[in-house]
């Protein structure tokens, strides 16, 4: 856990409004792990990433609610999922009917071999990042972080997703930010920024929506 966050959670202001989110109560009725949830959800309900039958692999997935989302929409009408969902993150992710999961750290390349392996030469339909580092309080090596995790995943997406495929992954505007974009342009035809209703307004986040390989 990054020194800000313990900070964040032992932090009353922080604490009401967390307690208070609405996107967090709806979270804990509907039982999703995380408010995060809603992000995909939404994302998804516009943009029709997520079907039945696809391949999905999810980047920095713990502690699984993106997961809970994709299991959902690939699910078929006897309940289990139709196609194939990985998982990978560097914490451990609690089981979830169907979906396979990878622990490892994105930065090794032996994760990205076994994650390789695990696809055995198939190519994805759609790539989930919700990657993000853990946070040092200093803004310039935070962003840098971020954008290195960005970096991995759009080099992961081009690399082996089928030229009609999706790539959605989490970014913060700020330094890079302009460049990265720049850069999924030239790998991608389409390009557009998402921001969801459960991303706070207050946050530099944003999700980059790329499709289709040129």
């Amino acid at each position: 856990m990054s020194t800000r966050l313990r900070q964040n959670r032992s932090n009353p202001e922080w604490i009401a409004r967390h307690i208070n989110d609405p996107y967090v109560k709806r979270s804990v009725a509907e039982g999703f792990r995380s408010r995060a949830a809603y992000k995909l959800s939404e994302i998804d309900d516009k943009d029709h990433l997520l079907r039945p039958g696809m391949i999905v692999v999810d980047l920095g997935a713990a502690p699984g609610s993106w997961t809970q989302v994709a299991r959902q929409r690939l699910m078929g009408r006897n309940g289990d999922i139709n196609g194939r969902l990985i998982a990978l993150d560097l914490l451990p992710i609690d089981p979830l009917p169907g979906v396979e999961l990878l622990q490892g750290d994105f930065h090794d390349e032996a994760v990205e071999k076994d994650l390789i392996t695990l696809l055995g030469g198939g190519r994805v339909n759609v790539v989930l990042s919700d990657m993000a580092p853990n946070l040092s309080g200093v803004a310039a090596a935070d962003s840098a972080r971020s954008l290195l995790l960005a970096e991995l995943a759009a080099d992961f997406a081009v690399k082996y997703l089928q030229p009609d495929g999706a790539f959605l992954v989490k970014a913060f505007q700020g330094s890079g930010y302009s460049q990265y974009v720049e850069r999924l342009k030239k790998g991608f035809r389409s390009v557009t920024v998402r921001k969801p209703a459960a991303s706070r307004e207050t946050s530099a986040e944003v999700y980059l929506l790329a499709r289709q390989l040129r």
